[in-house]
């Protein structure tokens, strides 16, 4: 539970700054994904010395081993990094991500990067809605949907209906919201 609510505080720090500035700085990211190789590096020395058993170190410690961490690491930072390559992901939401796979390991890590992303999209379109308005939003919808059946392919969008359909995605809040659902298996509620 240490290393969860470590992680949870530097969530709470970075959607503050996202929330604020639209920033995730590397002075909360860094240190973090140090620390959380440092915590499952120590917790993995106490499963070998014999102080703690390895369900009690996951469940009471939070901790998942410094190999799993690594593997989190490496394969949240992977997909982070396609996805900022490929559909222009902030550099700060990919290192908060990866720092996420860190302390989570991948299996962990994988499901709240995609509980991220999820909940993400959910609150972008929520603004969108919002913003434009919900009827403006599906008659747009529903020509466009005309126009590419007309025309059998893709019909572009106007520039200004393209820059009024862009929003900006807040991944901190919805990667702590992320963190939650998935260290205390809520998914199996809904």
């Amino acid at each position: 539970m240490a290393a969860i609510g470590i992680l949870l505080v530097l969530l709470l720090a970075a959607s503050t700054t996202d929330l604020r500035r639209h920033r995730i700085y590397n002075g909360t990211v860094y240190p973090g994904i140090l620390l959380a190789f440092v915590l499952n590096a120590v917790g993995e020395g106490l499963l070998y010395w014999g102080v703690v058993d390895a369900a009690d170190l996951q469940k009471t410690w939070g901790f998942v081993g410094l190999g799993q961490s690594l593997a989190g690491f490496l394969l949240c930072g992977l997909i982070m990094v396609v996805c900022y390559v490929f559909f222009h992901v902030g550099g700060g939401d990919v290192k908060l991500i990866t720092m996420v796979g860190a302390f989570l390991g991948p299996y962990q890590g994988l499901e709240a990067l995609l509980w991220t992303f999820v909940l993400g999209a959910a609150a972008g379109l929520m603004m969108l809605v919002c913003r434009i308005g919900p009827g403006r939003l599906l008659l747009r919808l529903w020509r466009q949907a005309i126009s590419t059946l007309t025309l059998r392919r893709w019909a572009p969008l106007p520039e200004e209906h393209r820059s009024e359909l862009q929003t900006r995605l807040y991944l901190a809040p919805s990667a702590l919201l992320a963190v939650v659902i998935v260290y205390w298996d809520l998914a199996r509620l809904i």
